[in-house]
């Protein structure tokens, strides 16, 4: 079709969510986000971003029939249909029952019927609905009437089509229209769900009106408070009949409304923002009873959010409101799920930025703070460890297509526009402090404020200019270039220097102290437009730049050449970045949606990243954190990634206590080809000279600060200050900032009340606490709100009284003391009785105040109550009571502090952030559990530097971390780091036999390597075996055959030992794991040979099998299942001879899947229960097992980032068959893929890879 798609529909359905975007936008959003419930937390989560669209998506629709599947329609004349379980586009692989077919018009029609399946599939086109004389804003099918159908249009009318009746076009346009031209287009349009003719309609500037479709008449005309209210979308409430809410579209106020008043029963302001879109859902979502919530303040709304409080109940009593929860978006981006009956946000999520972020920058003295400036006209500061955005800009500024701090702590962020210029922000005070229009109307693509000279600020335009000056606005330098200027860049260096990228393909470098309008360099060899130029911060005179013809030139200024051409990227480079560390590690961002990073001493690519949908634009890191880099994109998203990865030898340098000279150096050091990296910038200069300074603690100290410096944000400062604190720290020494995060118990009420303390004292300033800030009741409800929660009743107690909420107040006072809620009844009282309120009495008599109370009733002449009152007390009636409240404090009470903390560190851990399930468990001084989590989210060198610094309590953690750590560096270049983790263990032995073993090098070089480990030579070895083997020793027979010149005389010793113990009825793991584990490391290279087929084949499956018992004990029930697979089909393909039956192990398999399943689905109708053989298997597996040495392995690994979607990567898991969410990993054929998380489990209960090739895996 021409022109692109404004509304679409599954025919003759309901439209369940819709999206409509302004259409002046040539940009838009172009992504579906999905988000389901997580029903154990109860909480909303991100399952997938899918994006093929390239252009503004205009409209979408849930299929009726498949809850999996929807239609999205864009303005590039694309629909295309959804299955979400896939994630991906389709639309040929379902058969629905005929009829199934989605509709779409745009313009003035027609309208389009496509049939998905069946004999009739196709594109069709509706008889009659064609030919309007008004575009079409939205269509409705009747849901009910088949074939009926009802089209809004700009100009207000609407036109109805319905089988076997005439059909009306362009009829209905509000009276105040008729006979004139004036455009007032339809913006909500809903049929009655309980009749087949009513239709409620909303035009955006004439308001609401329920209309009837057969007689064309108006049937009720709905009048709003305020004529500055417009409808911006409305929904009909399934559960209340007559009932229906709409949306405003300048402000957030949700309306009720019944079709019997002509004015709304109820009004409540959810947002400052304008709504986008409603929807009243028929039933509540589900909602599983489980105990704990997700440590968030009420409920799900994010922190920023900027919602206004739930509403007071209005005067408005007569009609009740009606149960039901109404999904709300808003045009600020922001989503949530309402409940109408309670009031109260069930969850709310403000999404960043609507549209492209183009840039995005550090905050120079806050690492944790990062600006985004995006095509939706606002400029955002993010707070990187919660991922929510702290300030949002004024807006209304066009495109915002670039930004750059201020200089140092100057708190303001210059902006460059579309249109209006370029703008300084303050970002504390929230305004527009200054404005530049020397460009016009030309569009600034970049602006670059000087960090050497804090009072210059460039900009560089459509027009040609270059323009340098004062902040006070005062042009110093205005340089012409022939043709758009997209980037500039100030030298590191120098601060008189900078450098500009032009439309014309050339670089061009300019020195400000002299008055030439000349640039002084001008670097030529791009083919295409140079977009950004980029200034090495470590190496004077070189810089980098990016261009439409895909490549990054680097170019050195002292040799006027370009020293290196980066090609791979296959679209223009727009994101470039250095490393402000390595001086040679360059990262790009390009059109084609990937992001490389380069080793510029010889060009290679070192890694590739493929999860964004769309083109990324900008790339950060701050000098402090260097290896964390954020990245911006068309898809509107901002990504955090972690580079550590790439420098994993320094890590360990450091770890294992190396020399300085491996771990800092010079550029000139550091740029030598293949060289190691090494750290040249400020950061590891000042951790340097700051530990040259310390008497004692310097490992602990050394080992902390560059651990901080290389982890990523998330929780791992959080985690070192705990790690302080149970090292008995001084809590003076405590950060500021730790109250924010997750405090050790012994500090959480005291700073908890504090921080209540805090709420209460803030009196609003004089001029209120601008925008969005809360009000002083919502102050002291909040404090009161921790004071309870921290058992401080009588706080609690004295905040309601002030808020004036007394019958809370008085309902818990007893908590605190008879003789305190006897003292809060009195001033109730006395209270009540200078108002002159019967209300008085109760309170009176229940605090036997006889006297008083007689006095107020004679006072008021009210003589009979008097005596009455009098009389009921000399009865004895009325008198005052003593209770004793005792509260003797158990061990109980600890047991569930910990089990509260494990709960949270779980809820932690599920979500991908390991780091902060770990400082859940340091807050209850659990060491071991806090290490475990650690494993299990693979963050091991921060694990090994936490376990070092903790000490005793957590030895044996560190140990096994470190054995995970060698495996991960035995690989070619890194033999010598993998020995000197394994020589920090104790008793480390057998350790470094297993490494010799499966060192691959020439004799003379394993023979270095054993007497590097203290191991004898590769003869003395052969003889040691011999003498063992002949004494029937197996264990050292085995150990020194592998580390002799033929290791291959290891396996069939080892391998028969171990089908012995196996055909023994009462075998334990013990018995035959640390044989198998140490046949392992035979070289792969003698292993794969063919005259050891059999012996391979046999050590595979054995390992297999043994690998499927540790899953089961360690709980991996994600590949429980793989693990057996493996196994049987080795033992089908493959001639061996083992004391293993296929039958045997799918009735394991079963057993344990009977047994295990239980535990999860207790309620389940289709569930059975095991049978009582099943059991007696299940016990016998089990009986096998060892107990784990370290408490807190069980359960899954889960790597950060497991459960973010990822965009146009996606691999299909060959263990499942399913998409992989989260990161995979690629198995040695290059093609087959796992998650990673399933990776690093298969490798920590069966070295060998999946594949049965026999490669040991290295996921770690």
């Amino acid at each position: 079709t021409n022109g692109h798609v404004t509304d679409l529909h599954w025919c003759y359905w309901h439209l369940f969510v819709q999206v409509k975007m302004s259409q002046v936008k040539q940009v838009g959003l172009l992504d579906v986000i999905l988000s389901s419930l997580d029903h154990r937390y109860n909480e909303f989560k991100l399952r997938a971003i899918m994006s093929e669209h390239k252009k503004t998506i205009t409209a979408i629709s849930w299929c009726p029939q498949n809850p999996e599947v929807f239609a999205s329609a864009s303005a590039d004349n694309l629909l295309i249909i959804w299955n979400v379980a896939e994630q991906k586009a389709t639309t040929s692989c379902w058969c629905w029952n005929a009829g199934d077919s989605v509709a779409f018009v745009s313009h003035r029609g027609p309208l389009y019927i496509w049939t998905i399946s069946g004999p009739d599939s196709g594109v069709a086109v509706h008889k009659e609905a064609h030919s309007f004389l008004s575009d079409i804003c939205l269509f409705r099918w009747h849901p009910l009437k088949k074939g009926k159908v009802v089209f809004g249009h700009t100009d207000g009318s609407l036109s109805i089509f319905q089988p076997g009746s005439k059909n009306q076009k362009h009829v209905l346009r509000p009276e105040s229209l008729e006979g004139t031209d004036e455009e007032d287009p339809i913006t909500a349009l809903e049929w009655d769900p309980l009749s087949t003719d009513y239709l409620l309609v909303a035009n955006m500037h004439n308001g609401i009106r329920l209309l009837d479709s057969e007689s064309l008449s108006c049937i009720t005309t709905f009048s709003f408070p305020s004529a500055a209210a417009s409808v911006q979308c409305l929904a009909w409430v399934p559960s209340a009949p007559g009932m229906f809410i709409t949306g405003d579209s300048q402000v957030g106020v949700l309306r009720i409304w019944n079709v019997s008043r002509a004015t709304p029963l109820d009004n409540f302001k959810l947002k400052k923002t304008g709504f986008h879109a409603l929807h009243v859902l028929n039933s509540p979502p589900a909602k599983k009873s489980f105990s704990t919530n997700s440590p968030s303040k009420n409920h799900y709304t994010s922190s920023t959010s900027e919602a206004v409080p739930p509403p007071t109940l209005s005067q408005n009593q007569a009609f009740s409101l009606p149960p039901g929860h109404a999904v709300c978006c808003f045009m600020d981006g922001g989503v949530g799920l309402y409940d109408m009956g309670t009031k109260k946000w069930d969850f709310l999520r403000d999404l960043g930025h609507v549209e492209t972020i183009f840039d995005c920058k550090f905050k120079p003295d806050d690492p944790n703070l990062l600006a985004t400036a995006s095509f939706d006209g606002t400029i955002k500061v993010w707070d990187i460890n919660t991922l929510t955005a702290v300030y949002t800009s004024p807006g209304n500024e066009g495109v915002v297509y670039s930004l750059s701090w201020a200089p140092g702590d100057l708190n303001c962020i210059a902006g460059a526009t579309s249109r209006n210029g370029a703008f300084i922000w303050d970002v504390k005070k929230g305004k527009m402090i200054t404005r530049f229009n020397e460009h016009g109307k030309n569009g600034i693509f970049c602006v670059a404020w000087s960090h050497k000279d804090s009072k210059r600020i460039a900009t560089c335009s459509g027009d040609g200019f270059c323009i340098i000056r004062t902040l006070d606005g005062k042009v110093l330098h205005k340089y012409k270039h022939p043709a758009a200027v997209f980037g500039c860049d100030w030298s590191q260096n120098n601060k008189d220097m900078i450098a500009t990228g032009c439309e014309d393909k050339n670089v061009r470098v300019y020195y400000l102290a002299t008055s030439s309008d000349q640039p002084l360099k001008v670097f030529t060899g791009h083919t295409a437009k140079v977009f950004h130029v980029r200034w090495s911060p470590l190496r004077e005179g070189i810089l980098c730049s990016g261009s439409d013809d895909g490549t990054v030139r680097i170019w050195d200024y002292t040799q006027d050449a370009c020293i290196n051409v980066l090609s791979g990227h296959t679209a223009p480079v727009r994101g470039l970045m250095w490393n402000t560390e390595v001086p040679y590690l360059l990262t790009s961002g390009s059109w084609d949606y990937t992001i490389r990073v380069w080793d510029t001493r010889d060009g290679t690519c070192l890694d590739t990243v493929y999860d964004h949908g769309a083109d990324v634009y900008g790339l950060t890191c701050h000098p402090s954190r260097p290896f964390t880099m954020a990245s911006c994109s068309r898809d509107s998203t901002v990504r955090l990634w972690s580079l550590t990865p790439l420098i994993a030898p320094l890590v360990v340098n450091i770890l294992t206590d190396h020399s300085w000279d491996d771990i800092i150096g010079n550029t000139d050091r550091a740029m030598v080809p293949g060289a190691p990296p090494l750290l040249c910038g400020k950061i590891s200069k000042d951790i340097k000279q700051e530990l040259d300074k310390l008497s004692s603690d310097v490992r602990m100290k050394k080992l902390r600060w560059f651990s901080e410096c290389f982890s990523p944000p998330g929780g791992s400062h959080n985690l070192w200050d705990l790690v302080a604190v149970i090292n008995g720290q001084d809590d003076s020494l405590l950060p500021q900032n730790y109250g924010q995060g997750i405090m050790h118990m012994k500090h959480l009420v005291r700073f908890k009340t504090s921080e209540a303390q805090e709420l209460t004292i803030v009196k609003m300033s004089k001029f209120g606490g601008g925008i969005g800030a809360p009000s002083k009741e919502e102050r002291l409800k909040n404090a009161a709100e921790i004071h309870i929660r921290l058992g401080q009743i009588q706080r609690y107690c004295e905040l309601m009284v002030e808020l004036g909420e007394w019958e809370k107040a008085l309902s818990v006072a007893p908590g605190v003391s008879m003789k305190y809620w006897k003292k809060l009844m009195q001033r109730r009282a006395d209270q009540l009785m200078q108002e002159g309120n019967d209300d008085v009495i109760p309170y009176c008599i229940a605090t036997g105040e006889v006297k008083k109370l007689v006095n107020f009733f004679t006072s008021r002449g009210q003589l009979k109550e008097a005596v009455l009152v009098a009389q009921g007390a000399c009865e004895g009636n009325i008198h005052v009571f003593h209770l004793l409240f005792s509260y003797p404090l158990s061990p109980s009470l600890s047991r569930m502090l910990h089990r509260v903390c494990k709960e949270l560190a779980e809820w932690y851990f599920q979500d991908g952030r390991a780091v902060l399930a770990a400082c859940c468990h340091l807050a209850v001084d659990n060491a071991e559990l806090a290490m475990a989590s650690l494993i299990r989210g693979n963050e091991l060198e921060l694990a090994v530097c936490v376990g070092t610094v903790l000490g005793e309590s957590a030895s044996k953690a560190t140990h096994y971390v470190l054995e995970l750590l060698a495996r991960k560096y035995m690989t070619t270049a890194t033999w010598d780091l993998a020995a000197r983790l394994l020589q920090m263990i104790p008793d480390n032995e057998i350790l470094l036999a297993k490494l010799c073993a499966f060192y691959p090098g020439s004799s003379a070089e394993i023979n270095d390597l054993h007497e590097k480990c203290g191991l004898p030579t590769l003869e003395e070895c052969k003889e040691l075996a011999e003498s063992a083997h002949a004494e029937g020793k197996v264990l050292p027979a085995v150990k020194y055959y592998l580390l002799s010149p033929e290791p291959e005389k290891a396996l069939p010793i080892g391998i028969t030992y171990v089908k012995e113990q196996l055909s023994s009825p009462d075998w334990t793991m013990d018995s035959v794991y640390h044989i198998l584990d140490l046949l392992s490391y035979i070289r792969t290279d003698r292993l794969i040979l063919p005259k050891c087929s059999e012996e391979r084949n046999e050590l595979l499956i054995l390992c297999g099998y043994i690998g499927a018992l540790f899953a089961i004990g360690r709980q991996y029930s994600s590949i429980v299942p793989a693990l057996y697979e493996y196994t049987s089909q080795l033992l089908k393909r493959r001639e061996v001879v083992v004391p293993l039956q296929i039958e045997q192990l799918s009735v394991e398999l079963e057993a344990w899947r009977a047994c295990t399943y239980s535990l999860k689905v207790a309620d389940d109708a289709l569930y059975n229960p095991p049978s009582e053989a099943q059991k007696r298997e299940y016990s016998q597996l089990l009986s096998r097992m060892s107990e784990e040495p370290i408490k807190g392995l069980e359960g899954p690994d889960y790597v950060t980032g497991s459960n973010l979607p990822s965009h146009s990567d996606v691999q299909i898991s060959c263990f499942t068959g399913l998409r992989i969410q989260g990161p995979a990993f690629f198995l040695e054929d290059g093609k087959s893929a796992i998650s990673l998380n399933d990776a690093l489990m298969w490798a920590k209960v069966n070295p060998f890879s999946p594949l049965g090739t026999g490669i040991r895996l290295n996921p770690f």
